[in-house]
């Protein structure tokens, strides 16, 4: 499937005669304009999803560890730290089957490589959409914990915890099938594209309205200290930050790779558009940072969740 791999088709290294060219069969422009293409070293890009492998696996074992962090909480934690490191394995497997293929270490047969590919973008596409909305689901828990908080227990239970956990998974493996079998055609990218618009919506609304809320709060202790003016200037600032770490990595990691898809239904053939789709596996390598940079955001800020990490570095499970 030309959309989700590295810009290199596993079948490309087939031809050895011929130059590699981009996923999704793009010409190039020889007489466009001059490009700026980002070069991502191969062993960069394995090197990230090697930190991403390691980090979010530790992430997954200390919720499993510490019953403590046996919450609805956590456990959309350790989802979006499966899907995060599902991105990592899938896409460093598939540059690593190029790079055998490429150096005859491996005998090339193109059904079988055919079929990884397929099973590989599936993957990939697969645990995309559910680490989009994992990051949704924990939006929405933060949002329930904040403006239901004596409700909470009763509407965040953990069977409907691992229904949503379940119908979050099922969801993404049939969506992201029907993506592979049917990428070509313009309704699938734009629906792609609007499920991405639509979860950058949901979670800068939620976000925007606890940070309002919380600042709210923090006006009425501070009457209440005599202190309003610092504090609430405090409490905005650090507000402000978080939610512009919150929003700010996920636009700017997520946001290049759903361009990219914008701009071939919009302009496939234009030559500016043409030097977009030179930097997909740019693209590609910040949602590989995403999953680097979200368990320092959602997962490691938790003290909790911290020493249970220390204690399975050294050993003590």
């Amino acid at each position: 499937m030309p959309v989700l791999g590295p810009q290199r088709q596993l079948l490309g290294s087939l031809n050895s005669t011929s130059p590699a060219t981009p996923r999704l069969g793009l010409a190039t422009n020889q007489t466009g304009p001059q490009c700026l293409e980002v070069s991502v070293p191969e062993g960069l890009f394995l090197s990230l999803g090697l930190v991403s492998l390691v980090e979010n696996v530790l992430v997954v074992a200390a919720i499993i560890k510490n019953r403590n962090l046996h919450s609805p909480m956590y456990y959309f934690i350790c989802c979006l730290a499966v899907s995060d490191l599902l991105v990592s394995v899938s896409n460093v497997l598939e540059t690593a089957v190029m790079l055998l293929l490429e150096a005859g270490a491996v005998a090339p047969r193109a059904a079988v490589v055919q079929q990884l590919d397929d099973i590989i973008d599936v993957l990939i596409c697969s645990s995309m959409v559910s680490s989009l909305c994992f990051l949704g689901a924990i939006a929405v828990d933060r949002y329930i914990s904040i403006f239901y908080a004596l409700r909470y227990h009763s509407l965040v239970t953990l069977p409907r915890a691992w229904r949503a956990i379940a119908a979050i998974w099922v969801a993404s493996v049939l969506a992201s099938t029907l993506f592979i079998a049917y990428y070509n055609h313009a309704a699938v990218l734009l629906c792609l594209v609007s499920f991405f618009v639509a979860m950058l919506a949901l979670m800068a609304v939620l976000y925007v309205h606890m940070l309002a809320w919380a600042c709210q709060h923090a006006r009425g202790i501070a009457r209440l200290h005599k202190r309003q003016h610092s504090t609430q200037q405090g409490f905005g600032l650090k507000g402000a930050a978080t939610l512009t770490i919150l929003l700010g990595t996920f636009f700017l990691f997520w946001g290049p790779f759903f361009l990219h898809l914008s701009l071939i239904v919009l302009c496939p053939q234009h030559p500016t558009c043409g030097c977009v789709f030179k930097n997909f596996n740019l693209f590609l390598t910040l949602i590989i940072c995403n999953a680097i940079v979200d368990p320092l955001i959602y997962a490691f800020r938790s003290q909790e969740l911290r020493k249970t990490l220390q204690e399975v570095l050294q050993g003590s499970w």
